[in-house]
């Protein structure tokens, strides 16, 4: 559409507005969940973003781990911080950081730059609402693809649990316990439009395969502690249904 003006002033009334009353109309037990519910998703967004987009700059070692993994962590939780007190969509790192990769970017200074970038056009905002949501997938879907590149990487043989040698990739789908949870992954992020959703389902799945394979010790307690918690995620819905929380 056709904006009526060119400028308009931004919006900030809503700057500082915190609201408490959940605590007394959904319950503090309700709350509590909501907000757990919501840490989760930003929180492993993050890391999904983090790995994928660390991935393909080339900035994971070896073992597939994001070095000095913290910093991002705290930036990102502070611009979450910082996006509740401002009462927007909640600012967290996302996979359309995988296109600034793509043209080269490897430093901070391209989030710098994109911000300054970004307050400078928040007055023309009229003018930039006229692009369609759906102009930016054709450069998701580029963006997704080269992103898939990190699952060659490491391509060889190497020894399986039976002392065979087998052609491996970056996932080792040979493994049951290590394919099904990663095509769950792949399969449910779009199809849900959410990392989170992939990535519980993924954790989940990996952590019954190994209780049913009689190898729960190969379980770490935080893989066990992000399972329950990814299990109350995904019953919260009905948990709130059935006890009139909301």
């Amino acid at each position: 559409m056709i904006p009526s003006g060119v400028f308009a002033a931004p919006d900030f009334s809503l700057v500082g507005k915190f609201d408490f009353s959940s605590f007394t109309k959904l319950g503090v037990a309700a709350t509590i969940l909501w907000i757990f519910s919501i840490m989760l998703s930003d929180f492993f967004d993050t890391m999904g973003t983090l790995i994928g987009v660390g991935g393909q700059a080339g900035y994971l070692d070896r073992d597939g781990n994001l070095p000095d993994v913290k910093k991002p962590l705290i930036v990102d939780s502070l611009a979450a911080v910082a996006g509740g007190v401002v009462s927007s969509s909640s600012a967290t790192t996302y996979i359309e950081s995988g296109a600034g990769v793509g043209v080269g970017g490897r430093t901070g200074w391209v989030g710098v730059i994109v911000a300054l970038l970004f307050f400078a056009a928040m007055p023309f905002s009229p003018v930039f609402g006229v692009v369609p949501a759906n102009a930016t997938a054709p450069a998701l879907i580029i963006v997704g693809f080269l992103m898939m590149r990190t699952l060659t990487e490491g391509e060889g043989r190497a020894e399986h649990e039976d002392g065979k040698e087998k052609p491996f990739s970056g996932i080792d789908f040979s493994d049951i316990s290590v394919g099904l949870p990663a095509v769950l992954i792949m399969t449910l992020m779009p199809l849900s439009y959410s990392i989170t959703n992939g990535i519980g389902a993924g954790f989940v799945a990996y952590t019954v395969i190994r209780l049913a394979q009689g190898k729960a010790r190969d379980v770490s307690w935080m893989m066990y502690l992000a399972t329950v918690g990814f299990v109350i995620y995904f019953a919260f819905p009905l948990i709130r249904h059935v006890f009139n929380l909301a």
